[in-house]
């Protein structure tokens, strides 16, 4: 399951479903709007397996990975149609295309590259675009 943050722009979500990419939006969907950040783990956990998309840079802590869930913090330009575009991009990586190869990490999406962390380890890991 793809759970989107409320703080990502109802342009991305549209375009997302669009391209025909499956996403539930907290706030609407799923939990009340202004969520606390401790109540959507706490979701997460709940849920089968999410993979979470957020411009919210709290959500880029190592202590925050779990094996049952993915923590994804979007850090590129919120330009029109960027977001979007940039969790296809990332949903196609060979790295990331499976819920399997996601699960367990907390993730940075950056222009430049995607780092991560490991559920169990403290080194972060750079895979290139």
């Amino acid at each position: 399951m793809l759970l989107i943050d409320e703080n990502i722009s109802e342009i991305e979500i549209w375009r997302l479903r669009e391209w025909r990419i499956t996403v539930r939006v907290i706030g609407e969907e799923i939990a009340e709007k202004s969520i606390s950040d401790e109540n959507i783990l706490a979701i997460l956990h709940r849920l089968k397996r999410p993979t979470f998309f957020t411009k919210d840079r709290d959500f880029y802590k190592p202590a925050l990975c779990h094996p049952a869930y993915a923590l994804v913090y979007m850090d590129v330009p919120e330009h029109e149609g960027q977001v979007a575009g940039y969790i296809r991009r990332f949903l196609r990586h060979p790295e990331f295309d499976a819920t399997a190869k996601r699960l367990g990490k907390v993730i940075h999406v950056h222009v430049a590259s995607v780092k991560f962390w490991k559920a169990g380890t403290r080194t972060t890991n750079v895979v290139k675009w």
